[in-house]
């Protein structure tokens, strides 16, 4: 269906914030969507809570996973079951601007945009800004292989490109593997508004400073294929330009 969006949501373990992520989905000027959340968890306890919590109003479909998947699978098994000819993608503990949606859609029918991104805001759980990500107009692999400047929930995708791209098994990062498949061969446009809130928790997967070391080693040496040696570089680089965007 034409400029229908499916919004995939994987779920594992978000119960005291997965009704604000509902509710700016709700609050969105543009209405033509679809909702389809991934439970991802084999404790089906906080099952029930969400039957209870959602709009009877809005199309949501609940896909609950045999065994826990992890979220790069989870969101693989959204996109099979979704109609839409655009997909987007919330996690479940952040929360979009009301015209999000609608401002990203009108700027990828303008420019023709396979894939786009947006600006976001990083609030810790007190649920204050720490932080700002700006986009960049147009993101090339070569930029984005250094400097991973994309945001999982600002992201809308026309359907066709995730036929050959999808979220790979890894725990963390399994995003960013995504984009760099992606970015070999399609232009990665930027909206510089700040459409999305980005919440940073203590038990993030990829929180801890190491971890996200190991993540970034992980992805250069067994997702794209680089050497040991290249690897370390890479994910010095990588280390490198995270510090300065956060810290500097």
């Amino acid at each position: 269906m034409n400029d229908l969006i499916s919004l995939i949501i994987p779920y594992y373990k978000k119960i005291s914030y997965i009704e604000r992520a509902l509710s700016s989905i709700y609050k969105q000027t543009y209405q033509k969507f679809e909702i389809i959340i991934v439970y991802d968890d084999s404790n089906l306890q906080e099952l029930y809570f969400l039957n209870k919590i959602i709009n009877k109003k809005y199309k949501i479909k609940i896909i609950v996973n045999k065994k826990n998947l992890g979220a790069g699978y989870s969101r693989n098994v959204g996109i099979e079951k979704s109609k839409g000819s655009y997909i987007a993608f919330l996690d479940a503990d952040d929360y979009w601007h009301k015209k999000k949606l609608q401002i990203q859609l009108n700027f990828m029918k303008k420019k023709k945009a396979n894939f786009s991104f947006t600006s976001y805001n990083i609030i810790n759980i007190k649920k204050k800004i720490i932080g700002v990500i700006p986009a960049m107009k147009i993101l090339s692999y070569n930029q984005l292989i250094k400097s991973c400047d994309i945001g999982l929930s600002t992201v809308m995708i026309k359907r066709h490109i995730l036929k050959k791209n999808k979220f790979s098994n890894m725990k963390t990062k399994e995003d960013y593997a995504l984009w760099l498949s992606i970015a070999k061969d399609t232009k990665l446009y930027g909206i510089n508004k700040i459409l999305t809130t980005w919440q940073k928790s203590a038990n993030s997967l990829s929180s801890g400073t190491l971890q996200k070391v190991k993540d970034a080693y992980h992805l250069y040496n067994c997702h794209m294929k680089y050497g040991p040696f290249k690897s370390i570089f890479s994910t010095l680089i990588l280390s490198i330009n995270f510090i300065k965007k956060r810290y500097l």
